[in-house]
């Protein structure tokens, strides 16, 4: 038999799910009702009312600004106290001389000195005058009274002669003591409003004062001040960052200063879109504590880490301070020349490229004559669109030729097609195969050049390889099992890119490479030392800074690593003598323009339409077996001689992948190493069939002597 339960309380969870069927029954019991919650007493309800409203915002704000304004009366007094003992005492020229004394500027300190002394005697002869005054202030109101007196004496008699009447000599007189007494009544009823409203228009001056100079706690300023957002730069507040930089040295030494340290401040001048100054560090400061403390010197000033740079000039115990508006640097700048001027041109050997702005605001141009190049940074910083603007600027001399290979492959050196003599795009390990034998044909056509009579001109040859690491990392070998990538003497590519380094320079071929995220393995060290232009954007480490710009340039200042990876895309730190370089710097910061695709293609198409048609080879053509001596023969045929002009017309139509390109010098060589060298006969240079035949001959029989 079930039991029914009457419940006495609504209960506050959502009752048990019914048994089911052929269960016992359940049986629920009363629950009696919860204890009422116990009332909270007044005291903890007052606290916390008191706790909100003395922690609200409002209550805060309002008791800075009680704060402020009363500080500001206070310190403006002391502020006008000080000024008026500066100006009655040599209080400012013994500071002035303290400050030259502790920077070691003994004839400042002379100046200084003798300036105290002239203040001195001057301020003596003020106060011998002051005891001379009175006496002489009697003797001055008495002889002005009389006169006085009679001028008024005199006017009267004049008016009384006019009018007639006696009593009109006295007018003027009469009249005059009536105005002093007028005078004196409006003084009485002035005097009282004067006095009681006097002391508070002296605190409002002094109010005035202390609020101009914003002398009160930094929590105590509003709160734009306190951000210091824009805050304009002045020697004070570069003191004052310096002085708060936690070096030891620095603010005891600024502490000691007698002008707190503005002697160590050269002039605030504009510079770009910020402002500079030298600040000589006092002795026991080196430069690289400060240096080292970028971050923090930003934060004093107001700014942030990117917006403040740090050189060293020339000057001992000196650091440049480059100081950017707030926010300027996060503002594009605008277009390229390339890009507004249509009708410009480029000059290899004389100009210089606009490749962007320094951090001053000046155009940076570059100058690209016999110099290798090397740009690197992290992935996605626009070192493509960098490296890809130097070379549209270069290609409207219609004079310079390029050899491009893209290990990208996406089309951003699409446009250069019909320009570039070959042009290999593509990521895979048979496009680094091709560009590896496009860089060694270039070291073919160097050795070439180099072999040439002294004083031959040969046009400029760029050898152009950006995503460089995919052809140092890449693992394919050759039939003879050499390695396309590594960086050993048995690499392909890194033996190919050194020998242009070592000599390619002196005949006009150029090496340029554009790669990402330095290391030792896919960016050798010969390699990259090997470039006369280094520039990098956005690193990651200071070890990849070295890698990208050597030990110079980073000791010096130059800290890539610093930028900012996405915000400062497309700014380069370089580090170049085809640069101009602030004196004493050994690097330069330059935020680059940017060139989309589309502009990038209209400006390729003027180079175009200065040059004849250039047919781009999108694969290298691998060489034939040839045999030069047996192919002279060949064309020579039955001839007992033949005009060297005519053998090399004949080698070229044989084969022009292997003679196409070949001269008279190619041709001698070939010839003298075989003991058949060309003479001359009624007047030209001619080849010998017998020559050639005996030549070829002694060959045959020396190489079946080495075969026994």
């Amino acid at each position: 038999m079930s039991e029914n339960v009457v419940h006495l309380h609504k209960h506050t969870t959502p009752p048990a799910e019914p048994a089911a069927v052929g269960t016992a029954p359940t049986v629920l019991t009363v629950v009696p009702d919860a204890p009422p919650a116990r009332p909270v007493p007044l005291w903890v309800r007052s606290g916390r009312a008191v706790k909100t409203v003395v922690t609200h915002e409002r209550t805060r704000s309002a008791g800075r600004a009680v704060v402020r304004h009363g500080l500001y009366t206070f310190n403006g007094g002391r502020i006008v106290a000080r000024r008026a003992w500066d100006g009655r005492t040599g209080a400012r020229y013994e500071r002035m001389i303290r400050a030259a004394e502790a920077a070691g500027n003994l004839e400042a300190a002379e100046e200084w000195e003798e300036r105290l002394s002239r203040f001195r005697a001057a301020r003596h002869h003020r106060r011998m005058d002051l005891l001379h005054s009175p006496v002489d202030a009697a003797k001055g109101v008495a002889v002005g009274a009389g006169m006085s007196v009679g001028v008024l004496v005199a006017l009267g008699v004049v008016m009384a002669i006019s009018t007639g009447q006696v009593a009109d000599v006295v007018t003027p007189l009469s009249a005059t003591i009536d105005f002093i007494a007028l005078l004196i009544r409006i003084v009485r009823i002035v005097w009282g409003p004067a006095i009681t409203i006097g002391p508070f228009l002296a605190l409002l001056a002094l109010w005035s004062v202390g609020r101009r100079q914003q002398a009160a706690p930094q929590w105590a300023l509003p709160a734009n001040v306190r951000s210091g957002e824009g805050e304009p730069i002045t020697p004070s507040i570069v003191v004052k960052a310096l002085r708060d930089l936690g070096v030891p040295a620095l603010a005891r030494a600024i502490k000691e200063m007698g002008d707190a340290g503005a002697s160590m401040l050269g002039p605030i001048t504009i510079a770009g879109c910020g402002v500079e100054v030298d600040v000589t560090l006092p002795s026991g400061v080196s430069t690289i504590e400060v240096q080292n403390r970028r971050r923090k010197l930003a934060e004093n000033l107001t700014r942030h880490e990117h917006e403040v740079f740090i050189t060293i000039p020339q000057a001992a115990r000196t650091v440049r301070l480059w100081i950017a508006d707030s926010g300027a640097l996060d503002e594009p700048i605008g277009p390229s020349p390339l890009v507004t001027d249509e009708t410009m041109t480029a000059d290899y050997k004389k100009g210089k490229a606009p490749w962007g702005q320094d951090l001053r605001g000046d155009a940076a141009a570059l100058s690209l004559y016999q110099r290798h190049l090397l740009i690197t940074g992290l992935s996605n910083q626009g070192k493509t669109v960098a490296l890809r603007s130097l070379a549209l600027w270069l290609s409207l001399d219609r004079s310079v030729q390029f050899l491009i290979g893209d290990l990208k492959g996406v089309g951003d050196w699409a446009m250069f097609d019909g320009l570039a003599r070959t042009l290999i795009q593509g990521p895979t390990d048979e496009h680094v195969i091709q560009v590896t034998e496009m860089v060694e044909s270039a070291v073919d056509e160097m050795n070439r050049r180099i072999q040439a009579p002294p004083g031959t001109q040969f046009p400029p040859l760029i050898v152009l390889v950006d995503e460089a690491q995919v052809a140092f990392m890449c693992p394919a070998k050759d039939e003879d099992k050499r390695p396309y990538g590594g960086s050993k003497a048995n690499s392909r590519y890194f033996m190919a890119v050194r020998k242009i380094h070592n000599q390619g320079r002196a005949v006009n071929v150029l090496m340029w490479q554009g790669t990402q995220d330095p290391t030792n393995e896919n960016l050798p060290k010969l390699v990259r030392e090997g470039a006369h232009t280094r520039a990098s954007l956005a690193l990651g480490t200071e070890s990849q800074a070295r890698m990208a710009l050597g030990d110079k340039a980073v000791d010096g200042g130059a800290a890539p690593n610093l930028l900012r990876p996405g915000l400062d895309r497309g700014t380069l730190v370089v580090a170049s003598d085809g640069i101009t370089i602030p004196a004493g710097q050994s690097s330069i910061t330059v935020r680059t323009h940017y060139i989309d695709d589309a502009a990038a293609t209209a400006i390729t198409d003027r180079a175009k339409a200065l040059r004849d048609g250039v047919t781009t080879l999108h694969a290298i053509e691998h060489k034939e077996e040839h045999d030069p001596l047996a192919d002279i023969a060949a064309v020579i045929g039955d001839a007992p001689r033949v005009r060297t002009k005519d053998v090399l017309a004949r080698l070229a139509t044989r084969n022009p992948s292997a003679y196409g390109e070949w001269s008279f010098i190619d041709l001698k060589r070939v010839l003298d190493d075989a003991g058949a060298e060309p003479y001359k006969s009624d007047g030209v240079m001619v080849v010998s069939r017998d020559r050639v035949a005996r030549a070829l001959a002694n060959r045959n029989n020396q190489g079946s002597a080495s075969a026994e």
